[in-house]
């Protein structure tokens, strides 16, 4: 197998998951959430200045099938992606959609919900998929649908944090419509 961007994001997402499994609370490190008290009576979270959750949360899942079904998405959005556009225009958009997800997030889940995955920036991935999938050559309406089903499955099954979706989704086609972009000559 090629050595790709995504890829090395699978891999470093999967390998800290198995982290968490022999470090159980690794996952209480990392995951996103505004502000909490904690088992051992300390308050953490961004709202304490550990902004660092905003980038973790990529890095913690709540079981196999969620890590499972989000590296699945992860590969299958980004390989067409970096192969389109590059390596570094693909770790723009999946970082700077994880960024606008966990800030989402953070802005309208209640102040003690934490939230784990590399959800908003697959979002994001859709969302530049969006943008620019008919230049290279992607049915942009099985996206939309792909999309919705997401969306939909967000409100029947709980626990989703639909707004980390929503906020990468968004995030993910602005940045894309700046970094993507043809240059004028």
């Amino acid at each position: 197998m090629k050595r790709t961007a995504t890829t090395a994001l699978i891999t470093v997402i999967c390998g800290f998951y198995l982290l968490q499994l022999l470090i159980p609370s690794l996952q209480e490190q990392l995951f996103l959430i505004n502000k909490a008290a904690f088992s051992d009576g300390s308050i953490h979270g961004v709202g304490t200045g550990e902004w660092y959750r905003v980038l973790t949360v990529a890095l913690v899942h709540g079981g196999l099938l969620h890590l499972g079904f989000n590296m699945y998405a992860l590969l299958i959005l980004g390989n067409p992606i970096e192969q389109a556009f590059g390596r570094n225009k693909l770790l723009i958009i999946f970082f700077a959609s994880l960024i606008t997800g966990s800030l989402a997030s953070l802005a309208l889940d209640p102040i003690n919900q934490p939230s784990v995955g590399a959800s908003g920036a697959i979002f994001g991935l859709f969302g530049a998929l969006l943008v620019a999938g008919r230049r290279i050559g992607v049915d942009v309406k099985s996206i939309v649908v792909i999309i919705g089903i997401n969306f939909a499955m967000s409100f029947v099954l709980s626990g989703i944090d639909w707004h980390a979706h929503l906020g990468g989704l968004i995030g993910g086609a602005l940045v894309s419509k700046v970094v993507l972009r043809k240059k004028k000559i």
